[in-house]
């Protein structure tokens, strides 16, 4: 069992470098490309745009075959758009095309994982394991930001995201050692692929699908716009710095695998629901004062960029595995198909929602826009507990 559990843990990790490359080069690419903070919003998020599209088809189909090769066919696209990317994108609409395909390729990656994972491991350690799964893209976001960032550095920006493609490959190498599954016939399911109607139905599961939506509209936002938002406050500040806005990124994805996994646990201590409603608020609440943090030192700014980390990322394994545990055992496949269909496509509309918010009111060169821009932000994920109390 463990060591299904750490295969799959870093299979994903490898595969997801290059989810977060665009957002971590973010400063670059709007001056290479003379890109606005719209456009480089559409860029962000119409990564989770093409998961979205593709994720109800195919997680649902996990319910039907094996979810290890879903998995793998995931992780080639991701290496085929990371390597695209480098080799091909010169402006905003090859730069969203080949996001998009990496979008697609996540889709074939993340839930799948989680249903591979929760096909071969049973008993009292399966929800620890789902936990130690769903943090684990933190994990994979944090080498997203600093391997990119790095090689960027080192290198070129085409560079860093060949490497990207590379890891891609080497996670889906990982992935082929997986021993075959063999799922219960109870819980393979039966009518149509795209038939969301049970999950629907399942009032628990849904409660725990409405907050997770909530809860992607404020991480993703966050994410896509931390390193712009940390240039911004670093170039209004004018100090010396030691540590670069992507290092800060970095320890951001450190601290929210840790609060990811802490979260997770308390959730099996304690109300699972309770736990995710509350830090909902308090990470909706921290996401009123952020963009206003600019106005300080920026070491406060970056201090409080992490300490937000901490906060909106407490729920986010714990929605997740409450979700599979509340599901149906022959419609887990199409209950994390809706949970990442819902949730992703927010993950989409987020970042470019800020990115318009960022234009709209000074350009991101004032703070005012910058704490409007996040407030906004944080009002959606205030939404998340009302989500979970109704259902």
């Amino acid at each position: 069992m463990k060591r299904t559990v750490l295969t799959l843990c870093a299979a994903e990790g490898l595969t997801l470098i290059g989810v977060f490359a665009f957002p971590a080069l973010v400063p670059s690419f709007r001056a290479a490309w003379s890109l606005s903070n719209t456009d480089a919003g559409w860029i962000a998020g119409i990564y989770f745009a093409g998961y979205a599209v593709a994720v109800p088809a195919l997680t649902s189909l996990t319910d039907r075959i094996d979810a290890k090769r879903v998995f793998m066919a995931g992780a080639a696209i991701c290496t085929i758009a990371a390597l695209g990317f480098a080799l091909f994108a010169q402006g905003l609409w090859t730069a969203m095309l080949f996001r998009f395909l990496g979008g697609v390729g996540l889709a074939g990656v993340y839930m799948p994982g989680l249903k591979a994972l929760v096909d071969r491991v049973s008993g009292s350690g399966q929800a620890r394991a789902m936990s130690y799964y769903t943090a684990s893209f933190s994990m994979g976001t944090m080498l997203s930001f600093a391997v990119v960032g790095e090689a960027a550095r080192w290198l070129n920006w085409q560079g860093a995201f060949a490497l990207s493609a590379a890891a891609s490959a080497a996670g889906l190498a990982l992935a082929a050692t997986l021993p075959p599954s063999t799922p219960h016939p109870a819980t393979i399911a039966t009518g149509a692929l795209l038939d969301f109607r049970p999950v629907l139905r399942n009032r628990a599961a849904m409660g725990y699908i409405l907050g997770y939506t909530c809860h992607m509209w404020e991480l993703f936002s966050f994410r896509a716009w931390v390193v712009a938002f940390l240039v911004f406050a670093q170039g209004r500040d004018g100090a010396a710095v030691h540590w670069s806005p992507t290092t800060v990124a970095t320890v951001c994805s450190l601290v929210a695998m840790l609060a990811s996994l802490g979260g997770a646990d308390l959730a099996l201590r304690f109300d699972r629901r309770r736990l995710c409603a509350g830090a909902m608020l308090a990470s909706g609440g921290a996401a009123l004062l952020l963009g206003f943090t600019a106005a300080l030192p920026y070491w406060a700014a970056a201090v409080a960029a992490v300490l937000y980390t901490g906060l909106v990322q407490i729920d986010s394994a714990a929605l997740t595995t409450g979700a599979m545990l509340e599901a149906d055992p022959a419609r887990r496949g199409s209950t994390v198909a809706l949970h990442s269909l819902l949730g992703f496509a927010s993950a989409f509309f987020g970042p470019l929602a800020l990115g318009a918010v960022l234009d709209s009111v000074g350009g991101g060169k004032s703070v005012l826009s910058w704490g409007l821009a996040f407030a906004g932000m944080g009002v959606v994920g205030l939404l998340g507990p009302l989500a979970l109390k109704r259902a």
